[in-house]
């Protein structure tokens, strides 16, 4: 019979409850171990009273602030379905994802006091809101303030089931197996993470991005859990976040890409003018790194880079440390969860070296909540899964990433990956941002467009756009190269970096399309 064990941050709450759990950057706020296992607890009961039972949804609205990790380990202790939502979304949107997922209860905060009530009343789910509640919403800070502070007497593991971008049409539930297990217990992504990044009680974690989003969620979590503390900011700054860790002494971060790409436009006596010696681990993913960016951090930070690769539904998971990428360049490491197979675009397996769909055997084992067809298409015969990426295996074991399936290029019945035209563009000194989109060509069916945001002060003009296409042209083969720049002062990212590609794509095909498209 297995022993449970008591997760750490449960432990310290009696042993050394005064010791810091998490602390919000922007507030200064400070939340002890302590005063977390009293808030979760009163939480647990209050989401008790509300007639939530073990398997039911509720969706978290809520910036950064120290009320989120609150309500998610509240959650996480009554076995509930907890489903955060992107702060940018539209009430429309919101709606969807709520009706979506049935969830019982809204808990939002007073950021969202204009769209409380069209939630509310949209979708027949309850909403609660921290901090000043208008007329017709209850006020879930007072609801809390009334219950006990000691454990609920049925306690259940709790599960985030967080929701697609819906870049390429309505988002999705991804959703695991709720395991049958008290939330004292540690978890699969416990022992994943900290066996990985060496998550403990000595872990100082800095999270730049929005705590909906899974990476950024699911590390601050288990930071926690471990015993650790984490420090949160209310968004990213590059300048800020290297002042946080000098400040705060800070051992491990995780970052994506475009942070990366931030931190190095900063200038030189900027960047070396703070302390990171305390620096341990800092972990990237969400997108594939350019080669010279990821050099240029190594040079700055030293041997403490690592990378992963895995997807909101962790149906697998790889990654490398500092030293094996040096001997392995633009690869995102070796299987640590699953087995990886590359096959084909009937799901068939591709020999060793070839290019094709990235998929896992033996992997975690999710679902697309109310999307059997969805599920099924992710899977092949022999029941390994994907999430549609494309890649390599090289003869040690090691992946690499060309791009997403749904973003390639066909122009001429020809493949083009714009992976690499964009990690190309990000080293030109004029360029703060890129993305490669396929656009319609009579001839051809597509060609390749890059859209740029220029770093500060550059201005965009003609000579500069045919300087970059010719940039292109002296690095890559020419069916790789844009024919033609557009300048944007921004590029649609979401707040951890990804970028809606789609959303660019459909704008020039939604043109072409249009009745006067060539008036």
């Amino acid at each position: 019979m297995k022993t449970f064990q008591v997760i750490k941050s449960r432990r310290l709450a009696d042993s050394d409850p005064d010791r810091l759990a998490f602390h919000m950057c922007s507030t200064g706020e400070n939340v002890s171990f302590g005063q977390l296992e009293n808030r979760a607890n009163q939480g647990a009961h209050a989401l008790r009273a509300n007639g939530l039972q073990c398997g039911d949804h509720i969706v978290i609205l809520m910036e950064n602030r120290r009320e989120f990790l609150e309500t998610c380990f509240a959650a996480d202790r009554v076995g509930l379905y907890y489903t955060t939502v992107s702060t940018h979304l539209t009430a429309d949107e919101l709606t969807y994802i709520i009706r979506d997922c049935a969830a019982r209860l809204v808990i939002t905060s007073d950021s969202f006091s204009e769209i409380a009530a069209d939630l509310q009343n949209g979708t027949g789910a309850a909403v609660a809101m921290v901090g000043e509640a208008p007329s017709g919403i209850r006020s879930w800070t007072a609801e809390l303030a009334n219950q006990p502070e000691h454990p609920i007497s049925d306690e259940a593991q709790g599960l985030d089931m967080l929701y697609s971008s819906g870049t390429t049409g309505f988002p999705k539930g991804i959703k695991w197996m709720r395991p049958d297990s008290p939330p004292t217990d540690d978890t699969m992504l416990m022992r994943l993470l900290s066996d990985l990044f060496g998550y403990s009680e000595n872990s100082r974690y800095l999270c730049p991005a929005p705590l909906y989003h899974a990476a950024p969620l699911r590390h601050t979590m288990v930071t926690v859990k471990q015993g650790g503390s984490a420090f949160i900011m209310s968004k990213f700054d590059a300048e800020q976040a290297l002042a946080l860790i000098e400040q705060h002494r800070i051992t491990h971060s995780q970052w994506v890409p475009t942070m990366f790409v931030r931190f190095l436009k900063l200038p030189e006596q900027v960047r070396r003018s703070y302390d990171m010696s305390s620096m341990e681990v800092a972990v990237h993913a969400a997108a594939p790194c350019p080669v010279s960016v990821k050099h240029e951090m190594i040079q700055w930070w030293g041997p403490i880079i690592h990378e992963y690769y895995a997807g909101t539904e962790n149906n697998g998971f790889t990654s490398l440390n500092t030293q094996e990428w040096l001997a392995h360049e633009g690869s995102v490491g070796r299987a640590k969860l699953g087995v990886i197979h590359i096959c084909d675009e009937e799901g068939n397996e591709l020999p060793l070296g070839s290019e094709g769909e990235v998929y896992f055997e033996n992997g975690h084992q999710f679902e697309y909540h109310n999307d059997p067809g969805k599920t099924a298409a992710s899977r092949n015969a022999q029941g390994w899964t994907t999430l549609g990426d494309i890649g390599r295996v090289d003869r040690d074991g090691f992946l690499f990433l060309t791009d997403r399936k749904s973003f390639v290029i066909i122009s001429g019945g020809v493949n083009i990956y714009p992976q690499e035209t964009e990690d190309l563009l990000l080293n030109h000194q004029s360029v703060l941002d890129a993305a490669v989109v396929g656009v319609p060509n009579e001839d051809f069916g597509e060609e390749v467009r890059a859209v740029v945001q220029l770093a500060p002060g550059v201005p965009p003009s003609g000579a500069l756009a045919e300087q970059l296409i010719n940039y292109c042209r002296d690095h890559l083969s020419a069916i790789k190269c844009p024919r033609a720049v557009d300048f944007r002062e921004e590029l649609p990212r979401s707040p951890t970096g990804k970028l809606y590609k789609r959303k660019l794509r459909d704008e020039y095909w939604k043109k072409a399309e249009a009745p006067d498209a060539d008036a």
